[in-house]
């Protein structure tokens, strides 16, 4: 009787340390799916839950209380966890926090309110659909909630319900994605000309560039007033290049109905721009593309390299004192295979000084994934379309993501969406 009563005591012993514990959700190679871990821990904060995110211990984990709920969403979603004791997390934060490692725990609070900048109706009110953009992709497959916004919304000073915002593969300079030379006469490009130009007279814009510079301001008073932005693709240097160009017609005719003015290089204003400087525009409508910010074929020198071996490089950033780029780069490989786009990377020679690189081609001269701030607010850019679809043409089906649940492309994009919940704080004693 006596050694059975010493077996209970030490079992529920050991059952209430448990019950007490943490859930620690492994991102190195051993956690089955990266993307939708990233969706758990946005659901813990969704409950009103803290959690932790470890920056650099096993590929920048998770951790959160144990509860039998939370359990249960990692079994659903797939996400390999563990569950440990209260005293082995804090052996973990022990380790994390001594002064001669490079890592750093930081507390997530508040699940933060995102919003994607994309059309989804024409003007005659059809619905219609989204192309395949990675950011709504990947957020779907982790099961993270969003709103997608527009024009009226952005203009109707609707950002400020926001915590985040992506900027859809848009062109904000007015010229229709530059697809002129190759698709003017396709029914498609016809209808999305007619109902942007419409769009515009709606809201009272002469011009479809008048309309997008104006939604490029009110985006940039969102992250001036301590707003997160990210865009991908062409909606990052067309966002700098309708910056640079206010007040500069930079549109040939047949975008805009009247011509180029003919001094628009000489007047691009480089201080009005987030990320870039000193770019040359390519104003020949044919040309599949914008400048010289991206490191393109189209431009001069030709980015020349095959598939097989284009890959970039993340930097290794200090945890302690530069925890924001730390957080951003959080992956479980530094090497990641490139993907290209309309605007696939950044050449390295027009960046401003101030502006964070992220991740790069160092042979290339070109950087992939840059960060920055701007008043009380951040903003990131990344070059390329589709991180598990190196060249991806129009016509072509979206991603799997399922087939892809450990993509590190793909992470980076999530590093992005928990950035505005973390706030320096160690766990408390």
């Amino acid at each position: 009787m006596y050694k059975l009563s010493t077996y209970l005591f030490f079992f529920f012993a050991w059952t209430c340390t448990y019950a007490q514990g943490y859930i620690l959700v492994p991102m190195d190679e051993k956690q089955h799916d990266h993307l939708k871990s990233y969706g758990a821990a946005y659901w813990i904060l969704n409950q009103k839950e803290e959690a932790y995110w470890l920056l650099n211990y096993r590929g920048g984990s998770f951790a959160f209380k144990y509860s039998n709920a939370a359990k249960l969403e990692c079994i659903s979603r797939g996400v390999s966890y563990e569950h440990i004791p209260s005293s082995a997390f804090d052996k973990i934060i022990a380790d994390i926090t001594a002064p001669d490692r490079n890592m750093e725990a930081m507390k997530l609070e508040i699940a933060p309110k995102i919003a994607v900048y994309s059309p989804t109706k024409n003007m005659r009110g059809e619905q219609i659909e989204a192309s395949d953009d990675a950011v709504t992709m990947v957020l779907s497959y982790a099961q993270i909630p969003y709103e997608i916004i527009y024009d009226e919304e952005v203009l109707g000073n609707k950002l400020h319900e926001y915590d985040w915002l992506h900027l859809h593969h848009e062109d904000f300079t007015g010229q229709f994605g530059k697809l002129y030379g190759s698709s003017s006469k396709k029914p498609w490009y016809r209808e999305h000309v007619k109902m942007m130009n419409d769009f515009a007279q709606k809201l009272n814009y002469k011009k479809v560039s008048e309309l997008k510079l104006a939604v490029v301001k009110k985006i940039q008073e969102f992250v001036s007033g301590g707003g997160f932005m990210f865009a991908m693709c062409s909606a990052s240097d067309t966002y700098d290049l309708a910056l640079a160009a206010d007040g500069v017609d930079i549109c040939a005719t047949m975008f805009d109905g009247d011509p180029i003015d003919s001094d628009a290089q000489s007047k691009l204003n480089y201080d009005n721009t987030f990320a870039f400087k000193n770019f040359k525009l390519v104003t020949d409508p044919t040309k599949y593309e914008y400048s010289t910010i991206d490191n393109s074929v189209y431009t001069s020198p030709k980015r020349d390299i095959s598939e097989e071996i284009d890959y970039f490089l993340l930097f290794d950033f200090s945890a302690k004192w530069d925890p924001i780029p730390t957080m951003l780069t959080q992956c479980h490989t530094q090497t990641i295979r490139g993907f290209m786009g309309q605007t696939t990377a950044y050449r390295k020679n027009q960046i401003k000084s101030n502006v964070k690189i992220l991740g790069e081609t160092k042979a290339l001269k070109e950087a992939k994934y840059l960060h920055g701030t701007f008043g009380k607010g951040f903003w990131s850019f990344y070059g390329g379309h589709d991180p598990e679809d190196y060249r991806h043409y129009i016509e072509e089906p979206p991603t799997d993501l399922s087939l892809h649940p450990n993509s590190p492309g793909y992470r980076l994009i999530l590093n992005n969406i928990l950035f505005p919940a973390a706030k320096k704080k160690h766990r408390p004693t």
